[in-house]
């Protein structure tokens, strides 16, 4: 049983089975670079898009982690299930580590604490120690609201599905080097992207906000991350569906929220309020 619940930090040794996860996908995401086409590239781009944005940012952080604002189940749902392609854990665990993230931000207690520089949040906690194995004290903690509803424990035990019928209308549509393309090569490219905001959005760029931890708005990450990079933003204010705070800060994930705002598909949107201190996600989980 791992110390989650004891907020000691879980370096206890290789995590053999991210590393062979994370090997396995970078060397089968190798032939991308010698079978280049327009149509394998745009896969990549579509795919990055539906499941770094509408499924990883939108619904895994802002909505399900966040609460920031309230979808119908029907698309609650879909966009978890569109998440779990991006091979990041179910989505369980990805958001327990997240309200871990928020509870302890750079600290010993931080399961991605950038203290130590580049390496650790960006890869180092993927493949050292506990990761996201959370067990289910930590869970139960974390995470009530997800395993009271039966359809995201659904999702969550069954997290790989999507990916593989994703592949198998990717082989048919362009043949095994669209799989490399919009499969491997995909879901490495959003990988390390995700853990930039983990990593870079915590040493380089601004902090116009007085948050207490390392975050910054990273206007690099902001663009490969749909909006996500806006970190320091998004510390000050974390229950805000908005990250982008300024005009010249673009939020593709904000401006999604806004469509689904004029489809009804969004209610109850949570924005930022300058005039009132920031809300802790460890007071508002």
């Amino acid at each position: 049983m791992q110390n989650v619940l004891d907020f000691e930090k879980p370096r206890t040794g290789v995590n053999w089975k991210n590393v062979a996860i994370v090997t396995t996908f970078h060397l089968l995401a190798i032939p991308l670079f010698f079978t280049f086409s327009w149509q394998n590239f745009v896969a990549l781009i579509i795919g990055n898009w539906i499941v770094g944005s509408l499924g990883v940012g939108l619904g895994w952080h802002r909505l399900l982690t966040h609460r920031s604002f309230k979808a119908p189940k029907w698309l609650e749902y879909t966009l978890t299930a569109l998440g779990t392609m991006s091979m990041q854990d179910p989505p369980d665990k990805w958001v327990a580590t997240h309200r871990i993230h928020h509870a302890f931000v750079d600290s010993d207690k931080d399961p991605h604490s950038a203290q130590t520089g580049f390496w650790w949040p960006q890869i180092g906690w993927v493949v050292w120690g506990t990761a996201q194995d959370h067990d289910a004290a930590t869970l139960k903690k974390y995470v009530p609201d997800l395993l009271k509803d039966k359809g995201q424990v659904l999702i969550s035990r069954f997290f790989y599905i999507p990916i593989i019928i994703s592949a198998a209308i990717l082989l048919a549509l362009g043949g095994w080097t669209m799989v490399v393309w919009g499969v491997f090569g995909r879901v490495v490219v959003g990988w390390h992207t995700t853990w930039f905001v983990n990593s870079l959005s915590h040493i380089y760029g601004k902090r116009p906000h007085d948050t207490g931890d390392l975050s910054t708005n990273n206007w690099f990450v902001a663009i490969l991350t749909f909006g996500e990079g806006w970190h320091n933003n998004h510390h000050a204010f974390p229950t805000s569906a908005r990250h982008g705070l300024q005009w010249y800060q673009f939020d593709m994930n904000w401006l999604t929220i806004r469509l689904f705002e004029r489809l009804g598909w969004a209610t109850k949107i949570s924005n930022y309020n300058t005039e009132q201190p920031p809300i802790e996600l460890k007071q508002a989980a």
